[in-house]
């Protein structure tokens, strides 16, 4: 008999090793570090954008916010894809969709192709944290699984300071379209690899599972229902929208336009200003899951969201609207981004806000809010921005003054003002799942 002469005994012992799991894992984290990467790059290289396709603020802004246009839409399908067709095929896929997208972008003859390699680039990395989360299930223990979630967020911070001062370095020295094109060349190496090592379970490499949900899951609602039904809960929409100013915000200001308006209003060099708002990055990805810690020990979710969401907003108005020194500007943006971190938070009080059945479609619908503000944020601060333009251009490429950034910030902190007002009308979970 495989595996011994006691049906059931040494299976049970029998997990996979340590540093398999986390191989296995790590994969699919490295597709998450590519996407967040590809996420906050445009903001290093504004002024070669700019340059190449002889675009002002408002298309900039468009063509990076096309990333997050396909990223939305596949929040809930990917789920649903995952479950059909398992984590190993839907990394491998997404890793060769990245690659390919990477590719049109970096050799784009015009903004249109740009475009559409940028969307097939958001689309493609919207599948690895669900893909990671399943991976985790089958491939770590229960007490393992938090760990593993904490680290897909410090792969994805990883991957947003790459796309900082490093990738300025590079930039600067080869061109943004070579190193474009290497990076889509690491992707196409990922995609290989994805689909040589990784597997859906422990099971197709010999070792016991850890997933415990197989042989006793329920029926499972259908789609477009449980779809509708989700959206009948009032939290859920609250939850989906609040995250819109709060992590859209941040996005607007690390992944696009903080990097020009610190060199083109404080006059500092590209590597200085990436470095600052990658400083913001960092700041945010503690706050979530320190803020997200502290609600579970409270018992209660709406109290420290919403102390959260003041500080969030007293700091982005002392940023946008006082005339502060350089270092209080950058002293600002660390409680600014780690307030930030509440939508933390929200994730989990949304799980909690619906039936357990409905967790999975929940999490999928509130996952979109985050990205929605970018959406929705850059290309608008950008159309602000072209609006205050006063005509000045350098090497081919906009410049605008501090008056033009103010009043485009203005939208990101309005976004803000809206969603402490929003948050206010949630009802408390008490950290508790709801009932049927």
């Amino acid at each position: 008999m495989v595996g011994g002469d006691f049906p059931g005994v040494s299976n049970q012992k029998n997990f996979p090793p340590p540093v398999l799991a986390w191989s296995v894992w790590g994969l699919g984290a490295l597709l998450y570090l590519i996407g967040f990467y590809q996420r906050v790059a445009p903001a290093v290289i504004t002024d070669r954008l700019m340059t190449e396709f002889a675009i002002g603020g408002a298309a900039l802004g468009n063509l990076s916010a096309f990333y997050f246009y396909s990223y939305v839409a596949m929040q809930i399908p990917t789920g649903m894809i995952a479950d059909r067709w398992g984590p190993r095929r839907l990394l491998t896929a997404g890793a060769g969709v990245a690659a390919l997208g990477t590719v049109l972008f970096a050799f784009a003859p015009d903004i249109y192709w740009a475009g559409i390699g940028r969307l097939l680039i958001g689309a493609s990395v919207a599948v690895a944290f669900v893909s990671m989360l399943k991976l985790a299930s089958h491939w770590f223990a229960p007490r393992h699984y938090a760990l593993a979630s904490g680290m897909a967020l410090l792969m994805g911070v990883v991957g947003g300071v790459v796309a900082g001062v490093p990738l300025r370095f590079v930039v600067e020295a080869f061109g943004w379209r070579p190193v474009m094109a290497f990076s889509a060349a690491l992707t196409a190496i990922l995609c290989i690899a994805t689909w040589l090592r990784v597997r859906d379970d422990p099971a197709e490499r010999g070792y016991a599972s850890h997933f415990q949900g197989a042989h006793h899951a329920e029926a499972p609602t259908p789609v477009l229902r449980g779809l509708m039904e989700v959206l009948s809960y009032r939290n859920v929409w609250i939850l989906t929208a609040v995250p819109i100013g709060f992590t859209g915000a941040v996005l607007t200001f690390a992944g696009l336009w903080g990097v020009p308006f610190l060199r083109q209003v404080h006059g500092l060099d590209p590597k200085m200003a990436a470095a600052i708002t990658s400083l913001l990055l960092v700041s945010w990805a503690l706050g979530g899951p320190l803020l997200g810690s502290w609600s579970e020990r409270m018992g209660r979710r709406k109290p420290l969201y919403l102390i959260a969401a003041g500080v969030a907003l007293l700091g982005w108005a002392a940023i946008i609207f006082m005339p502060l020194p350089l270092w209080a500007l950058v002293l600002l943006l660390i409680p600014t981004g780690f307030a930030s971190g509440n939508i933390i938070i929200g994730f989990a009080w949304a799980k909690e806000s619906v039936p357990l059945r409905l967790v999975g479609t929940a999490s999928g619908v509130c996952n979109m809010g985050p990205l929605m503000g970018g959406m929705f944020l850059q290309p608008a601060v950008g159309w602000m921005l072209d609006q205050r333009w006063n005509g000045t251009i350098e090497a081919g490429a906009r410049l605008y003054d501090a008056t033009a950034y103010q009043a485009g910030f203005a939208l990101m902190f309005g976004a803000v003002v809206v969603a402490c007002i929003i948050l206010c009308f949630a009802h408390e979970s008490h950290c508790q799942q709801m009932n049927e």
